[in-house]
C-alpha cells in the first residue's frame, strides 16, 4: 500500500489499496479524538457538510479525515460495482492506515450505515458517532420498496437498473444487484447494535428520502444508553443550509467535549 501526497493544497492525496485501486482523501493532523467524515450515496468528500466539519476541526485543533469511497468522487472503481461492505472496508482501511488514536465517525445518509458497520469492526478505535439523516438498511427498507416490479426484473436480468437523480440533472443512480444483495447481508437494524458509545443523530422531519423514524429505530437497536436525537421540523434530507451546518457544528462540539472530559 502506498500513499501519494500532491504538492497543491486543493488536490487530494491517494492511498493505494492491496488491490491496486486508489482512495482519494484529505487529512488534517491534529489532536485526539480525530474526526472522520463519511459521505452519502453518489456523493463525495467535497460536499458542504464535509467541508464545514473540516473547517470546524481545523479551527478546534482536532485531526480530520474525509475521503471518497470506492466508485465515488476522485477514487478509483465504478459505482455500480460498489457495496456497503466494500465502502465500510474502505473506511476501516483508511482508519487503520492514516488515523491515530480514538476517532469520531460523522456519517451522512449512507454514511450513517457505513459508520455503524465500521464502528462495529473497530470498537477499540471509535469513541463516538454522529449521524446526519443516517440511512442504515436503506437498500432493503427503502430501495426494495421504491423499485417497481419491472425495475426489479431489470436488476435480475441486466444486473442493474438506472433511476433518475432527484437532486440535479447529473448522472442517474445505478442500483445494482450486487448492491442490493450485499445490503441484505449487512442489515443492521434487525438485532441489537453492539456499540456502547455516545451517539448523536440529526434528522429532518421533511426528509423525503429517509424517514425520520429511522433515527428512532437506530436508538432503539443501539446497546448504548447515551443516544440523543435532534429532529428538525422543517429539515430536508441534505440538512446543508447554514443553520443546519451551525447545528451540526454545535452537536459535534458537545460530543467532543463529552468525550474529552
Amino acid at each position: 500500500m502506498t500513499t501519494e501526497i500532491p504538492t497543491g493544497n486543493s488536490a487530494p492525496s491517494f492511498l493505494t489499496q492491496e488491490n491496486g485501486e486508489r482512495i482519494a482523501y484529505h487529512y488534517s493532523p491534529g489532536a485526539s479524538p480525530g474526526v472522520i467524515f463519511l459521505h452519502g450515496l453518489m456523493s463525495d468528500m467535497d460536499g458542504g457538510k464535509a467541508l464545514a466539519v473540516e473547517e470546524f476541526c481545523k479551527k478546534r485543533g482536532n485531526a480530520f479525515l474525509r475521503f471518497d469511497c470506492q466508485g465515488h468522487g476522485q477514487s478509483d472503481g465504478l459505482f455500480k460495482d460498489g457495496t456497503i461492505e466494500r465502502w465500510s472496508n474502505d473506511t476501516v482501511h483508511m482508519l487503520d492506515q492514516l488515523c491515530k488514536g480514538p476517532q469520531i465517525l460523522v456519517g451522512s445518509s449512507m454514511g450513517g450505515w457505513n459508520m455503524l458497520l465500521s464502528a462495529i469492526k473497530r470498537p477499540e478505535r471509535i469513541v463516538g458517532l454522529l449521524g446526519i439523516a443516517a440511512a442504515p438498511d436503506f437498500t432493503e427498507d427503502l430501495m426494495m420498496n421504491d423499485l417497481s416490479a419491472e425495475q426489479l426484473k431489470t436488476v435480475e436480468t441486466q444486473g442493474y437498473v438506472e433511476i433518475p437523480n432527484c437532486y440535479d440533472d447529473g448522472e442517474p443512480y445505478v442500483i445494482s444487484k450486487v448492491l442490493l444483495d450485499n445490503g441484505r447481508e449487512n442489515l443492521i437494524l434487525r438485532k441489537q447494535i453492539p456499540l456502547n458509545i455516545p451517539v448523536r443523530l440529526i434528522h429532518g422531519m421533511k426528509d423525503d428520502d429517509v424517514p425520520w423514524q429511522t433515527a428512532l429505530r437506530i436508538q432503539q437497536m443501539l446497546q448504548s444508553d447515551d443516544v440523543e436525537i435532534t429532529l428538525v421540523k422543517n429539515g430536508d434530507h441534505r440538512l446543508s443550509e447554514e443553520h443546519d451546518l451551525d447545528r451540526l457544528r454545535g452537536t459535534l462540539e458537545s460530543l467532543l467535549q463529552k468525550i474529552e472530559n
